[in-house]
């Protein structure tokens, strides 16, 4: 059950990082901790990675939002990170990144039966996710793309 208080901190963690130049990834309240831990994930509006300067930076006018809001009335700590990547590639920068490096490409074949093919990542175009399977390449339509994840070398 999420916290009673979680829509309200997210619009205030919300606002405070667009008026620090970024975008609030995620919010955790973890109410089970003593004291309560508010963990506050951003990301930068234009893509840039974010520093740990930039989480201690945030960090000040964070607290500040919070100690003026009131919505907390007992001691709470409040950490600052960013999501960094996860394994599921989604923008053209984490394709850009993580071209050469191994992925599963789950799709749909034409019957709608679904596919999952390992191999390295080529490239993403407008219309095509290419991947060497052994050194052939695999060109697969990104109209039937599920999910393309990052994976280990041995698969």
């Amino acid at each position: 059950m999420p916290h009673p208080l979680l829509p309200d901190l997210e619009d205030l963690a919300s606002a405070t990082a667009v008026d620090h130049g970024f975008e609030l990834a995620d919010l955790q309240v973890l109410a089970h901790m003593q004291p309560m831990t508010v963990q506050i994930q951003i990301r930068r509006s234009n893509g840039d990675d974010v520093t740990l300067d930039d989480c201690a930076g945030f960090s000040a006018p964070m607290g500040e939002a919070l100690e003026n809001s009131a919505f907390l009335s007992e001691a709470y700590v409040l950490e600052i990170s960013s999501p960094g990547i996860g394994e599921q590639l989604q923008s053209d920068r984490d394709f850009q990144t993580f071209r050469r490096y191994p992925v599963d490409v789950i799709h749909r074949d034409t019957e709608g039966i679904q596919q999952r093919h390992s191999g390295t990542l080529l490239e993403r175009t407008e219309d095509l996710i290419r991947i060497s399977i052994h050194g052939r390449i695999k060109q697969i339509s990104r109209d039937s793309v599920i999910s393309v994840e990052l994976t280990s070398p041995t698969g």
